[in-house]
């Protein structure tokens, strides 16, 4: 039963009185938006499960989702990105149990000590992967796995161009387009960045702060250009991507971090070269319980085996949620952000 983000408020509750501690947001704004609050534990649903939440993902969705930009009915819980243990299920649950160590990108209010979670959007973790770096990489791993396997198939002969290379898809994604076998030009803000992102995989990284990256990508491909773009910024660098793709590249917006892009009039691609533009979701990819399983056990396996490395940037309290998000959005960040209940 799919399940779109909402409110612990609004959900059933035993009759224990029990209390549990969650980021609220009341009306959209800026992280100053995020109070914590004790709300009732809630009691899974038909085909729900109730975890404890180790560690939760912050992503710009939730951003998005604060601010308003991505509405959702007031008030509610932040959060999808959870890594814990199953601490109870709804009725018609047969996909996990009581004691699972268990992740979700699907959480309802990940942001709290206690979430409930459609059961079939729920993961198994490895023996050697820990709830806290299932929530570092599930969302992030996954988005960053379709876009290299199939969004655009990286392959030998192509070029990419990561923006946000050091940040937590950008990371992840610069290690599995290096898999891939194809070059991967990286944009960052610092040089701290640049050694992250030459870590990952970038065989040459451009720093947009001190040079103009579309000039760059021009001089670096002798003046052919990428294959593809992997733009998460959005409005900042997107019409600048364009110019960096050769005939028939494909643009993937995948991220708006700067804010939406401006509208386009399709004739533009056509006067680049025949280009293409998507602009993906993971939810789109991982639609059902089986691809979500190939997707995620695969990036979880690489964690497991060591051959994907994973970089917590920052972890906060659950009550510093806002400043997780100042540091987030300020891009102070490199590689993944958690809030720790």
């Amino acid at each position: 039963m799919a399940l779109s983000p909402g409110s612990l408020a609004d959900l059933p509750v035993p009759n224990s009185g029990a209390r549990v501690q969650a980021i609220r947001v009341q009306s959209p704004g800026g992280p100053d938006a995020l109070r914590l609050e004790d709300l009732p534990v809630p009691s899974p649903g038909p085909d729900q499960a109730l975890i404890r939440v180790e560690a939760a993902g912050v992503n710009f969705i939730d951003v998005y989702q604060r601010s308003g930009l991505y509405p959702l009915p007031m008030p509610f819980t932040l959060g999808k990105e959870a890594g814990g243990t199953v601490e109870a299920v709804g009725p018609g649950v047969t996909t996990v149990a009581v004691g699972d160590r268990v992740a979700s990108e699907s959480v309802i209010g990940a942001y709290a000590e206690l979430a409930l979670v459609p059961a079939n959007r729920l993961v198994p973790l490895p023996e050697r992967v820990s709830a806290r770096d299932g929530a570092a990489v599930l969302l992030q791993g996954m988005t960053a796995h379709y876009l290299a396997f199939d969004t655009y198939k990286l392959g030998r002969r192509d070029s990419c161009l990561i923006h946000a290379a050091a940040g937590g898809v950008g990371l992840l994604l610069c290690q599995m387009a290096s898999r891939r076998g194809a070059r991967v030009i990286a944009t960052v803000s610092t040089a701290e960045k640049a050694e992250l992102a030459r870590a990952a995989g970038a065989a040459e990284v451009i720093l947009y702060t001190r040079e103009d990256f579309g000039a760059e990508v021009q001089r670096l491909t002798k003046g052919v250009g990428v294959t593809v773009v992997y733009d998460s910024v959005g409005r900042a660098t997107f019409a600048k991507g364009l110019e960096c793709l050769r005939p028939r590249g494909m643009m993937v917006l995948y991220g708006q971090s700067s804010g939406p892009v401006e509208p386009l009039d399709p004739q533009v691609l056509n006067q680049r070269g025949s280009l293409f533009l998507t602009r993906p979701a993971l939810g789109h990819y991982t639609a059902t319980r089986k691809e979500l399983i190939e997707r995620a056990g695969t990036v979880l396996g690489w964690v497991a085996d060591g051959s994907l490395q994973v970089r917590v940037g920052g972890e906060f309290p659950l009550g510093e949620a806002a400043q997780a998000h100042r540091e987030l959005e300020g891009r102070r960040t490199s590689g993944k952000v958690l809030l720790v209940p």
